[in-house]
């Protein structure tokens, strides 16, 4: 009997998705459990799991097809479940036999998504960039829980050997945040006279829907940027004040994350239509908030949700968008992480940015860019004075938040920020 490999619901916002790579193919024995196919969406990468032992026996969608919600991707063969379990069998002991008598896997006895016997314990970003870079998986010591191979992992394994202890080193100061700093891309090799190649690369399943999004926030939404400047002072003085009582306590360093977070929730408290949305011909006012965190991974921008912020505390802030930053660079952030969002805060001065004018997250109806800290000259009390100074830009949606709203907002964020012991009392 042939049982379907079908397009798994993945949450009500999800409707299409790409297949990205096939994990095995058409004669495969396959045991229950077993990884079958890796899916890209809009938002998260998953991988489709065999739901009965035999053989793998048709392919009906392949590599690089897009397909909906309860799509048929192919079919199991359970005539050969007995033929596939003595064959996942024997390459189980080979497996264990190669490893040299390590423990077998048993990450798929139950919870999240398990490898079959004897194969690499890994996430699809991870397999996705051994694939790139031509790297055994295999031979990649894995970082992750119980050894699961990540894509850092292989992006270490990959580097020269003499770039390998950098790339290996822990993630850059959390002072950073929301988002550390990636390596500075290599320069591309020069080309030789009179050649004139071009490459044709598909968008990933992300970056197209980033596109289409970005494209649908400027035609329907009426954006204006508005910006003011902080000065940094006080919020460095004070972390530098506390950094290490706040390390030892909490075991997460005080960067400038919670500060902005809590300093934007002021704001909205005071300017509640820039925490709304529109829905129709009403505006929506939300009496809670849940605060995006822009992060840049490799296949485009994600924008995970400290949920209920304000009920957060500082060191709270500071590890959970350390956790999201993480999930986002391994590739394992789940629906939960991305869903919802009332406002979002996006930092590019991680990346050197001066100035910028941030894109609404719709149906969110304002955003908040934060950029580098830069020492300038600054008129202070009638003297001219060096102070580390940074630009901020609020982008909103004319439509519901009128200019002097947006003005007023940004300044109660620069007082607050200017004065980070107030943070305490709002």
């Amino acid at each position: 009997m042939a049982v379907d490999i079908v397009v798994p619901e993945v949450g009500e916002s999800i409707v299409d998705a790409r297949v990205a790579k096939w994990l095995k193919k058409e004669g495969d024995a396959v045991a229950a459990g077993d990884p079958l196919v890796e899916l890209e969406t809009d938002k998260i990468d998953l991988e489709v799991a065999a739901t009965a032992s035999g053989v793998l026996g048709s392919i009906t969608h392949k590599d690089g097809a897009d397909v909906k919600v309860g799509d048929v991707l192919g079919t199991i063969e359970e005539g050969g479940r007995d033929e596939g379990a003595a064959a996942n069998a024997q390459g189980a002991g080979a497996a264990r036999a190669d490893a040299q008598g390590a423990a077998p896997d048993a990450e798929g006895a139950g919870g999240t998504r398990g490898e079959g016997a004897g194969k690499t314990r890994a996430t699809p970003a991870a397999r996705k960039a051994a694939q790139q870079n031509d790297v055994d998986l295999k031979s990649v010591k894995g970082s992750g829980d119980a050894g699961r191979v990540m894509r850092r992992d292989v992006e270490a394994a990959s580097a020269p050997d003499e770039s390998r202890g950098a790339s290996a080193a822990p993630a850059p100061s959390q002072a950073q945040a929301p988002v550390a700093a990636k390596p500075a891309p290599q320069p591309a090799a020069r080309r030789v006279a009179g050649e004139r190649t071009e490459e044709r690369v598909r968008m990933s399943k992300r970056r197209a829907t980033i596109a289409k999004r970005l494209i649908e926030a400027q035609s329907t939404a009426a954006m204006l940027t508005t910006f003011n400047e902080v000065d940094m002072s006080a919020v460095q003085a004070m972390r530098a004040r506390h950094k290490e009582t706040f390390k030892e306590r909490f075991g997460v360093n005080l960067g400038m994350t919670a500060f902005f977070v809590k300093a934007v929730i002021g704001a909205l408290r005071a300017f509640p239509r820039i925490n709304a949305e529109i829905q129709g011909d009403e505006m929506v006012m939300k009496g809670y908030y849940d605060i995006g965190i822009a992060v840049g991974a490799s296949e485009g921008l994600v924008v995970p949700v400290l949920r209920d912020a304000d009920l957060m505390t500082f060191s709270e802030i500071e590890a959970q968008t350390r956790a999201l930053a993480k999930k986002a660079e391994d590739g394992t952030l789940s629906l939960a992480d991305l869903k919802g969002g009332t406002f979002t805060i996006t930092n590019g001065g991680v990346f050197g940015s001066l100035q910028s004018t941030p894109i609404l997250n719709p149906p969110q109806v304002g955003i908040l860019g934060l950029h580098a800290i830069k020492d300038r000259p600054v008129a202070v009390g009638g003297q001219v004075v060096i102070r580390p100074m940074m630009y901020t830009a609020l982008t909103y949606d004319h439509r519901i938040v009128d200019g002097s709203e947006a003005v007023r907002f940004l300044v109660r964020i620069r007082d607050l920020v200017e004065d980070p012991g107030s943070l305490l009392l709002d």
